[in-house]
Order: C-alpha cells, then sequence, then structure tokens
C-alpha cells in the first residue's frame, strides 16, 4: 500500500511530485485503507481470497487515502496552517495556490484509481469527494457561531469525515464482490466508526498536547469551529459563552480552553463517542468472525482508548 501510493503521487513534473507526495512519508493511520483491506476480507476466514484481490485492494486503498490527503493539504490552506503530522505544512512551505492545486491533484488522482476500480466505485468516490466539500462548508457557514446546534454539528461531521470512512468499507465490500446485504453493514460501520472517530478527535484538540496530535492544539476553537463540548457548554450558558463568537488571543483562549476541559462536557461527547462505537460494533453483528471483521471491530473499540490518558 505504502509503495503504491508514493507511486500514485509521482508525476513528470519533478516538483509537483515533491509537493503532492510531501506529507506521504510523514506517515499517518492510514485507516482507511486499512478498512477497504479489511471489508474486502471480512467473509474470508482463512486469507484464500486475499492474494487474488491484492490489487483491487490496493487501488481502492490507494483512491482513498489520496482524497483524504488532498483534504488535508485544502484544510490546511483554510486554517492557515503550520505544521502537519509534524512537518511543515504545505501551505506554509509552498504557499495557498501550490497547495491548493496539490490538493487538486490528488484528488484527480484518486477518481482516476476509482475508475480504473468501475463505475460504481468510481461514482461513489465522486459522490463521497462532494459529501465532503458539503460537511466542510456546513463548518464555515458557521465559524464563530455561538448558536451552532449539535444537529448541525453532526450533519458537518457526517460529510467531512464519517462519509470517506462509509465509502472505505464501501469499497471494500464491492471489490470482494460481496451481497449487498453485507456491503450495507461495512457501510453502517464505516459510518458509525467515521462519526465516533471525529468526536473523539475534538475531544483531543481541546485536551491533548502539540506533540500528542503532531499539530497545533486547540485549534478549532482559535479559528471559531465549535465542537460538540463547546456546543454543549454554550447550551447550558456557561460562562465560557462570553468569552467565544470572535477571535481570541491566546490568553483568552487558553481560559476558554481551560474552562471547556474542568468542565463535565468532555465526559458527555465521550458518551456521544462511546454510542457510535456500539453502532459501529452492532454493524458488524451478522458478519462471521473473520480476521477482517475482528481487526475492524478492534479498531472501533479501540478509539477510545485514546481518551483514557
Amino acid at each position: 500500500m505504502e509503495t503504491a501510493l508514493r507511486d500514485a503521487a509521482m508525476t513528470d513534473d519533478d516538483f509537483l511530485t515533491e509537493v503532492a507526495s510531501h506529507l506521504i512519508p510523514a506517515g499517518g493511520k492510514r485507516l482507511r485503507p486499512a478498512f477497504v483491506i479489511a471489508a474486502a476480507l471480512s467473509l474470508d476466514s482463512k486469507g484464500e481470497r486475499a492474494e487474488a484481490m491484492t490489487n483491487a485492494m490496493v487501488r481502492g486503498g490507494v483512491a482513498v487515502e489520496l482524497v483524504h490527503l488532498g483534504s488535508l493539504y485544502h484544510d490546511d490552506v483554510m486554517d492557515e496552517a503550520e505544521t502537519r503530522r509534524g512537518i511543515e505544512a504545505v501551505n506554509h512551505r509552498w504557499g495557498n495556490l501550490t497547495a491548493i492545486l496539490a490538493g487538486d491533484f490528488l484528488l484527480a488522482k484518486a477518481s482516476e484509481l476509482a475508475a480504473s476500480l468501475g463505475t460504481e466505485v468510481a461514482e461513489l468516490l465522486a459522490a463521497t469527494i462532494g459529501r465532503l466539500c458539503e460537511g466542510q462548508v456546513r463548518e464555515l457557514q458557521l465559524i464563530y457561531d455561538i448558536t451552532r446546534t449539535e444537529e448541525q454539528y453532526l450533519q458537518a461531521i457526517a460529510g467531512k469525515t464519517a462519509a470517506l470512512y462509509a465509502t472505505s468499507c464501501r469499497i471494500g465490500g464491492l471489490v470482494a464482490g460481496a451481497d449487498r446485504g453485507v456491503v450495507d453493514r461495512l457501510t453502517e460501520f464505516g459510518h458509525a466508526y467515521g462519526m465516533a472517530f471525529q468526536v473523539v478527535d475534538d475531544i483531543l484538540d481541546l485536551v491533548a498536547t502539540d506533540e500528542e496530535l503532531g499539530k497545533p492544539s486547540g485549534n478549532d476553537l482559535r479559528e471559531g469551529v465549535y465542537t460538540l463540548p463547546v456546543i454543549r457548554m454554550i447550551a447550558s450558558d456557561d460562562p465560557v459563552t462570553a468569552l467565544l463568537g470572535q477571535p481570541l488571543d491566546e490568553e483568552t483562549l487558553d481560559k476558554a480552553r481551560r474552562a471547556v476541559v474542568d468542565g463535565t462536557e468532555i465526559a458527555t461527547s465521550k458518551v456521544t463517542a462511546e454510542g457510535f462505537v456500539g453502532d459501529a460494533v452492532k454493524a458488524l453483528d451478522a458478519l462471521p468472525d473473520t480476521p477482517g471483521v475482528l481487526g475492524m471491530r478492534d479498531a472501533a473499540t479501540n478509539l477510545l482508548s485514546a481518551l483514557d490518558r
């Protein structure tokens, strides 16, 4: 997968190759390609089908990871980020225009790979890219908006995060030729996992350090993106509300962040994440305990361990 991912970012232009490949050596969890593989092998108890499906699984995995990488390039432009995964962000090193074009290039390569897997996969990935944009726009419309609701938050993360996880699992089922019932269960798992992942990620943005995240912590609050714990504090008429609704200096940001971390909303948001994890595990109940299914189930339950440090 790593080799194919590096190859996919290669072009005849050395500069574009350098920019498009910038984040690949920095690593990442590679969860989306892992779910393509696990979902494709969800009915394979003895590993007998893995070799025959390797090419399709890898192409599907690279396609979804390229979409993820392309979205990170665009996210960093919007956030004016300086670092990503512990290294200099593309926009900070080469400028916004280059980062946007390189992100577009990665999305185009993803679409090309998806097309090689058939019309249904190509249409699915194209629709998913659209959902990513829709989710991001939903979020941007409510920057610094203290009236943002939980429903609006959940709609946004369903598009900007859960959609690609759902698609990763669905592509795995499709390339394996699984029946529609299985494909739908895998898709349900991916959606619920993605929802849980984003809630956990948003909690970590408030409670973790820069080193743990590989990017500046507290960035959502800094950028006026009010995530679940903050939304719930505002809804409870907490005094922190008076600090929000506008850009914050570092001192005020630290004060607001401490208030959220010390409140009860971090714990209630964790409960929400646990509910989505439960939904993810339940979606797999009807599937056999193959290595692929067991790996997906463990990935879901292990999501919450990051909050127990």
